[in-house]
Formats: structure tokens, C-alpha cells, sequence
């Protein structure tokens, strides 16, 4: 990751977790990746590079790919803010209305 990226990620983490109203702190490691210091564990986020995902995240010994900057942020809210209800979207070919 250029650190250019890197302190863009940063700064969207840290502004997601006040937002979010979570206390933690952003740092990034000498290899690169980000690690977020949270009152409940520890989640360490690295850029890869690979044919289906672009990130991955480790929180609690697991590891997670993300297609995502979106996919990694709702990962890192999940492990790290004990309130947050996680909403999964569906798709389904299906008519808005149903017909009568």
C-alpha cells in the first residue's frame, strides 16, 4: 500500500470509529497493515494481493478476505462495537408488488 492510501484508510477508520462511538486507536505496523486497538480485542487489517479479495482482516484468530473498503468497515464495527446489529442485504429476483 502507498502511505498516501495508507493514512486515507487510517483517517477512515479513525473518523468510522468516532462516529461509530467506539475508543480505539488506529496504528499502522512496520509491514504495513493497520491495526485498531479496541476495548474489546485487537483487529489487524492488510491490503493483499489476490484475484478475489483485496483485503484481509483478522479479528479474534480469524481471518475474513474484503472485496471492500465497505466490506472491511463493517467487519471491523462487528468485532469491535458490542451494539451493532448487523443488517445483511438479500437479493432475490422477485416483482416490488406483488401482482394480484
Amino acid at each position: 500500500m502507498s502511505a498516501t492510501l495508507d493514512d486515507a484508510v487510517g483517517e477512515l477508520l479513525t473518523q468510522s470509529l468516532m462516529a461509530w462511538r467506539v475508543v480505539a486507536s488506529v496504528e499502522r505496523t512496520g509491514d504495513g497493515a493497520l491495526v485498531i486497538n479496541g476495548t474489546r480485542n485487537t483487529v489487524r487489517i492488510e491490503r493483499v494481493e489476490h484475484a478475489i479479495f483485496r483485503w484481509m482482516v483478522t479479528a479474534d484468530d480469524r481471518q475474513r478476505g474484503a472485496i471492500s473498503l465497505v466490506a472491511v468497515l463493517r467487519q471491523v464495527r462487528e468485532a469491535l462495537d458490542p451494539g451493532y446489529a448487523a443488517n445483511r442485504v438479500r437479493i432475490a429476483v422477485a416483482a416490488l408488488v406483488p401482482s394480484q
